[in-house]
């Protein structure tokens, strides 16, 4: 793609992009500020540093090096942010596991990533982790801490918890620090002086174009980088005070917030549940200046009977800050840029220097390709490269592309000269700004997530009163799209709406249980074609037309899962 627009040129970190790399020089640059708050409870940059060193050492002693499986399962907090980088600073590999999941995703994913060594929480929100996971892998019930060998999870061998194990086959983190063993200072920073930018970091976990999720595997380099030359386009600076629900385990979390943080000494504001009155004051105690979040939950926020009644003054980035200083500045939201990316990008691949207002001929730009980042636009049928201002298959390529999926070839992931294809429809103007057309695929974005409808499908498929099932999304004005679903019922089988949400709901992540379920006893109830086969457009427009609220919202802040 070309464009008569000057080369944006991108701006990388000036040390080796490493997670060990990144931590020191955060620690060293801003030593006793306040890194992470949750619950009252403060960590310094200094103090994560050196949490993280212990950790680090406890696991080299527990047999943990280069290339070792780390899977990670816990809420955002101190915790998580410690024992992602004690892993990754020496060389393992960490699977950012998704805490939604229920024992089917759970089970998959577990055995998918060839977890290792598994961190995780005892309990959380209600939920009993090892309960699950004893579910998940029936055999654990009979291993001892450190020595677990269960044929469901093959590679599994250790399961270290924060808080008490309650299980035999557990091991607390703080069992684990407790021994750090011959692992001396020296030799930690030996190991680490082997972990390189081209080795891989994380492998991140989002819902794909088929059932099953994919593993996208990013390197340190790529994610170092990546939220540092982010920053030159943001309204970001040291002292900043980030507020995110936005999951760690996802890139928006992972690149745009937690990392983001570390090159310029942001602090991060961490709570477990999202509840309006409770957060506002959140945001004004801790003086908060950026609120990272998706569109609905902002809105919450600013339509809460007590939203003028605190101060926020010190907000202004993320989507709370764009529409307040869109409202200042009297820039109407069209002229707002928005921004594209996911997860196989680690966050936004189009993006816009903030503060950036469109001109009339500019509205619905999803920015331009970060500096860096390269594009092109081919027709998905024949992958011809296509002119400028032609609507086709949005391609990328450059130093934030995953290194591949997990467990899939090269070949199935990239095209022979390096391009990914995203699975996005647009076009590109001559100013390179870039028209967002919608998915080419099937994939359903619900309050910031990523919903795969054969997933769910398959999950109604298996009741014993459902025969067919269809999923599909339908706009709703604040979140964007709302999963709904229509069945067909066995002969004789007549459950009700709320009994099958709430068996969908046992089954998987409650961001993918539809919010409503037409059901009918016949498919001839539902359109069908002249050639045997669903009318699949034929039943959205119907799950439309009765389940769809006006209005559907446009743009987002650009973190995206």
């Amino acid at each position: 793609m070309t464009s008569d627009q000057p080369e944006r040129v991108p701006v990388f970190p000036d040390f080796t992009p490493t997670a060990g790399e990144l931590i020191r020089a955060a620690a060293a640059r801003f030593g006793s500020q306040t890194f992470t708050v949750k619950d009252g409870v403060r960590m310094s940059f200094a103090e994560a540093e050196r949490r993280s060193a212990d950790l680090a050492r406890a696991m080299l002693a527990a047999g943990v090096g280069k290339g070792s499986r780390v899977a990670l399962l816990a809420p955002n907090g101190a915790e998580w942010v410690v024992a992602w980088l004690a892993a990754t600073r020496i060389g393992a590999v960490v699977s950012l596991l998704n805490t939604y999941y229920k024992e089917r995703e759970l089970d998959w994913i577990l055995r998918h990533c060839d977890a290792q060594y598994l961190f995780t929480i005892d309990e959380h929100l209600g939920n009993d982790y090892l309960d699950r996971l004893e579910k998940v892998a029936p055999g654990l019930v009979d291993q001892t801490a450190g020595h677990i060998a269960v044929p469901s999870h093959p590679y599994l061998r250790s399961v270290w918890t924060w808080g008490p194990s309650r299980r035999p086959w557990a091991q607390t983190v703080d069992d684990l620090t407790a021994s750090p063993g011959a692992i001396s200072e020296q030799m930690l920073a030996e190991v680490e002086s082997e972990v390189t930018p081209a080795d891989p970091m994380v492998v991140v976990y989002s819902s794909g174009s088929t059932a099953d999720p994919k593993g996208a595997v990013h390197s340190h380099g790529a994610v170092v980088r990546h939220a540092h030359n982010l920053n030159q386009l943001r309204d970001v600076e040291p002292g900043d005070v980030f507020y995110t629900l936005m999951p760690l385990f996802w890139v928006g979390g992972l690149s745009f917030t937690l990392v983001a943080a570390l090159h310029i000494g942001a602090t991060l504001v961490f709570e477990d549940l999202f509840e309006p009155a409770v957060t506002l004051d959140l945001l004004e105690t801790e003086r908060v200046t950026h609120v990272m979040g998706w569109p609905h939950m902002t809105k919450a926020l600013m339509d809460h009977p007590t939203f003028a009644d605190h101060d926020l003054s010190a907000v202004r980035g993320g989507a709370m800050g764009k529409l307040l200083r869109a409202e200042q500045d009297d820039i109407p939201p069209h002229l707002v840029p928005t921004s594209l990316g996911m997860t196989e990008t680690l966050g936004p691949h189009t993006f816009e220097l903030e503060g950036t207002r469109l001109t009339e001929d500019q509205v619905g730009s999803f920015g331009r390709s970060v500096p860096g980042v390269e594009h092109r636009v081919v027709d998905p049928a024949t992958g011809a490269e296509l002119a400028i201002g032609e609507t086709g298959e949005v391609q990328m390529r450059g130093y934030s592309l995953m290194q591949g999926l997990h467990k899939i070839e090269r070949s199935d992931t990239f095209t022979p000269d390096g391009w990914y294809s995203t699975g996005d429809g647009g076009h590109f103007d001559a100013g390179g700004h870039l028209y967002f057309a919608g998915r080419l695929g099937n994939v359903i974005k619900a309050s910031g997530m990523n919903i795969t409808p054969r997933e769910v499908e398959a999950v109604l498929e298996g009741f014993d009163d459902v025969a067919l099932a269809f999923v599909t999304g339908v706009p709703h004005p604040e979140r964007g799209a709302d999963v709904v679903a229509a069945v067909v019922l066995e002969p004789g089988a007549d459950p009700t709406e709320d009994d099958l949400r709430k068996r969908v709901k046992d089954e998987i992540a409650s961001y993918k249980v539809p919010r409503r379920i037409l059901a009918v006893h016949d498919q001839k109830d539902l359109p069908w074609l002249d050639t045997g086969k669903i009318n699949l457009r034929g039943v959205t427009q119907m799950l439309v037309e009765r389940f769809a609220e006006p209005e559907p919202v446009v743009g987002s802040d650009g973190a995206g899962n």
